[in-house]
């Protein structure tokens, strides 16, 4: 058997995330890395923890564009009524949250524009299309990074199922040569 590093479809790394190469023959792969069995093991097993901590990166940025998305599909909402309720001419009363636990209620008549937080405590006003078109843009733009990050994570997990077996394969590898080295020594 030839020392196989072959990965699934030929990939090299995912978005700086590098492959794990799926081992054929543990004493080719060994040799040509040139690692003795605790060498390979060790690195292995760092690979694998440099792939937990990079999952526990991308599970924090999808839980924080999982929590994303409904707020901005919230405002859209938001900016809509008010689109209508101007069209209709008719006044928008609105609770609103001024500090934690601490509401205060507006009367919002006849609008063309609203403030949107951009983040970095920024706030700039808007047109209510200019809003709405903004809004529109940030929750695709959420929605394809959301679906990008789903494919890291599988293509993550796929290299620690991988990571798993080539560390399984050396162990038992080790294991096998030393009692065929028992045997061997014992007859």
């Amino acid at each position: 058997m030839a020392a196989a590093a072959s990965t699934p479809q030929g990939v090299t790394e995912r978005r700086g995330i590098p492959a794990a190469s799926f081992v054929e023959d543990v004493e080719s792969y060994l040799r040509q890395a040139g690692l003795d069995v605790n060498s390979g093991l060790a690195f292995l097993q760092e690979r694998l923890q440099q792939y937990k901590i990079v999952e526990m990166k991308l599970l924090a940025q999808q839980r924080d564009l999982q929590a994303k998305i409904p707020d901005i599909e919230k405002c859209l909402d938001i900016v809509a009524s008010l689109h209508v309720k101007k069209t209709l001419g008719e006044t928008l009363t609105a609770d609103f949250e001024l500090s934690e636990g601490i509401y205060s209620r507006a009367r919002i008549e006849d609008t063309d524009s609203v403030c949107l937080w951009l983040g970095a405590n920024i706030m700039l006003e808007y047109s209510c299309d200019e809003a709405n078109a903004l809004l529109k843009k940030n929750l695709e733009n959420a929605k394809a990074s959301l679906e990008v990050l789903v494919a890291d994570l599988q293509f993550l997990r796929d290299q620690q199922t991988i990571t798993q077996v080539t560390i399984a394969r050396v162990f038992n590898w080790d294991v096998h040569q030393r009692r065929s080295k028992q045997a061997t020594k014992e007859t």
